[in-house]
């Protein structure tokens, strides 16, 4: 069966995944066509085909525990020098992006990784471009405002076009009721 190339994100809905994709492929990010716009929980990670139906198992155990909570997006940050990227801040939401992203990369689950770099929710607007273009979209993104609630994530394989394609997704809080139960008290719900 050979090898995939998969991540895991949550993707920014529309209008704003769209207007963040434009506003990258207008910057002259050459990749950003075939990148939908989204917060990375897992990096590109190659696997072996066949083991994507554990993967998949995993992320419905993972998304099972998460909650929905809001995230809202404001303003830029930069990795430069270290890293070629200009992207929009994730001002609320993280603890929770950083929550899940342990959860997909645990040590005992079947895409256990170590990242690169520390690990830090963002959606990239710009990667790998001259630094012209880097500030140009900095500056033309610093009072960029975007808030959803998030529901969910999902299961992206990176075609042999380089191109990003959704798989599967998946919804925080699958409800789970022991089958003798008869009554399920609820009280709040602990946030992720």
């Amino acid at each position: 069966m050979g090898t995939v190339t998969i991540g895991v994100s949550i993707a920014v809905p529309e209008p704003h995944g769209s207007l963040l994709q434009q506003r990258r492929e207008g910057f002259g990010d050459p990749a950003a066509s075939g990148i939908p716009t989204h917060v990375t929980l897992l990096p590109p990670t190659e696997v072996e085909a066949a083991a994507l139906p554990a993967i998949e198992a995993h992320l419905v155990e993972v998304a099972a525990a998460g909650r929905p909570f809001t995230m809202r997006l404001s303003g830029t940050g930069t990795f430069r020098p270290l890293s070629p990227v200009v992207y929009v801040q994730v001002v609320e939401g993280a603890e929770a992006c950083t929550w899940l992203q342990k959860q997909v990369r645990d040590a005992s689950g079947p895409v256990a990784r170590e990242l690169q770099f520390p690990y830090h929710p963002h959606v990239t607007v710009a990667h790998g471009i001259d630094e012209e273009a880097m500030d140009r979209a900095f500056e033309e993104l610093a009072e960029y405002e975007a808030q959803w609630p998030c529901i969910g994530f999902a299961l992206y394989e990176q075609g042999s076009d380089g191109v990003w394609r959704r798989l599967r997704d998946y919804v925080f809080g699958g409800a789970v009721v022991p089958p003798q139960a008869t009554h399920v008290e609820r009280g709040p719900l602990p946030a992720c």
